[in-house]
């Protein structure tokens, strides 16, 4: 059974850094693109960043910049470098993968996800 196992938030004063790490396992056939999502309390869930398998990534305008997404393949882990943080970067940050769980395709899989808390 596909699971993502996320570590790193905590609490930070604005103007630092957190590195968030997330691991999967029972990857099935593959690994595709990995993400951060983020959800702030009364507000929907969003993409803060994404990187392909081939390590193309993508970032929320909000974050461009401060944060930093990588992946290591070896490992089935992508990691969030998180820097010059603001508190409205408060949230439960959500790991996200697509992992080809059958031959015919691939399904999105979550991390139970971890609280940010930024601190002004």
């Amino acid at each position: 059974q596909v699971q993502l196992v996320e570590s790193g938030g905590g609490l930070v004063q604005a103007g630092g850094s957190l590195r968030l790490s997330c691991a999967a396992s029972d990857t099935g056939f593959g690994i595709n693109a990995m993400g951060w999502y983020r959800q702030a309390p009364g507000k929907q869930r969003e993409l803060v960043a994404s990187i392909g398998s081939g390590g193309s990534a993508m970032y929320a305008d909000s974050v461009k910049g401060r944060f930093t997404i990588s992946r290591d393949n070896a490992k089935n882990a992508v990691y969030l470098q998180m820097n010059s943080l603001k508190p409205e970067d408060t949230a439960v940050y959500f790991c996200a993968a697509d992992i080809w769980d059958s031959p015919f395709g691939a399904s999105r899989f979550w991390g139970q996800g971890t609280q940010v808390t930024v601190s002004s």
